[in-house]
């Protein structure tokens, strides 16, 4: 079997008595665009450190096209890096900041001048090259950062955070742009981030961390329609799936106070779960008591509270009224079932 080109096997990171990564394991194929997407605090910056060479795992082992990278310094890994701090060298000019890495590998200069003109070129700053750091906008000098980090062709490239400290606007033009040099170069990228719409936007998968650990490792839509775990249920979305405690008599899901729910064979205590596109008010459903509504634009999402107190989100168009004898309910084909205390999904 042909090893993966990038691998990260049970990896674990321990500072005294705090795990800050536990057991994490992967396997990357060339070309891939791989999001780590959590909390703060969740590992996944800690796990792209690795990577790096910048901490020392405690265990676990990390390959790159079959061999351990784990003896070799940060330095010597040739791997890419780009941070939310543009890292820039400020009494460099443009071109000489995208041309350092190139001139510290002993590249001869017009090399160099090729190269760099080839990246200019790429994050589409052609003619910027004169230009000092701090005359450039953030997104200029993010992208000047790109620039230098894919300037000695790294087949990896490693982003932390790259566009948090850029307003909404310069954020979603960068990420367009992420996503069209990911396509020109095929470069490997592992891309970090707390942001789930700039994951779905840019990301081939995404590993959802928590707590040290991987959730749950797909694409966008398997994540928001198949969630493997409770976490990552009421992580991805806005807003994030429903999920409400109920008890299954093996034909109805029931609220504390028994009102039916959702038509289910399962018995027992669950935690019964619908996104909130899915929910229905129709006559026949649950009663309950509207607390708040966002208008979206497009859609509205209204907020209700259940007999036995637990709240539910609705998604609907713009414009639709709720009728005046409408009860709350979720159809069998919608429902997604977790085990009350584990979290884990529960196969229907």
């Amino acid at each position: 079997m042909t090893p993966a080109f990038l691998s990260i096997r049970s990896l674990r990171q321990t500072y005294g008595s705090v795990v800050a990564v536990d057991d994490v394991s992967l396997e990357i194929p060339e070309g891939e665009f791989l999001t780590f997407l959590g909390p703060s605090g969740s590992g996944k910056s800690t796990t792209l450190y690795a990577l790096a060479g910048f901490n020392e795992p405690t265990s676990g082992d990390i390959l790159l096209r079959g061999g351990s990278i784990l003896a070799t310094p940060s330095h010597k890994r040739n791997i890419g890096m780009v941070f939310q701090r543009y890292t820039l060298f400020p009494h460099l000019n443009v071109r000489e900041n995208v041309g350092f890495p190139l001139r510290v590998r002993g590249r001869p200069e017009r090399e160099v001048a090729r190269r760099v003109d080839t990246m200019l070129a790429l994050v589409r700053l052609d003619g910027y090259g004169d230009r000092m750091p701090g005359h450039l906008s953030g997104g200029q000098q993010q992208r000047v950062a790109l620039a230098r980090a894919l300037a000695y062709d790294p087949p990896v490239l490693l982003m932390d955070e790259p566009l948090s400290a850029l307003d909404k606007k310069l954020r979603e033009e960068i990420q367009i742009e992420i996503r069209r040099i990911h396509r020109e170069t095929g470069v490997t990228i592992l891309y970090v981030t707390h942001d789930q719409e700039e994951a779905l936007r840019l990301s081939d998968r995404i590993a959802v961390f928590n707590r040290g650990r991987i959730e749950q490792v797909g694409s966008g839509r398997d994540l928001y329609h198949n969630p493997a775990t409770r976490f990552v249920a009421s992580f991805i979305g806005h807003p994030p799936m429903s999920l409400i405690t109920a008890m299954g008599d093996g034909t109805w899901l029931r609220l504390g106070d028994g009102t039916p729910l959702a038509a289910s064979t399962h018995k027992g205590a669950v935690l019964a779960g619908a996104r909130p596109e899915a929910v229905v008010l129709d006559a026949g459903g649950a009663s309950f008591v509207p607390l708040h509504r966002e208008d979206l634009g497009s859609h509205v999402v209204q907020f209700f509270r259940l007999p036995d107190g637990q709240t539910v989100a609705v998604q609907s168009p713009a414009g639709r009224p709720v009728p005046a004898d409408a009860g709350l309910g979720i159809p069998e084909h919608a429902l997604h079932l977790f085990d009350a205390e584990a979290g884990a999904r529960l196969v229907s």
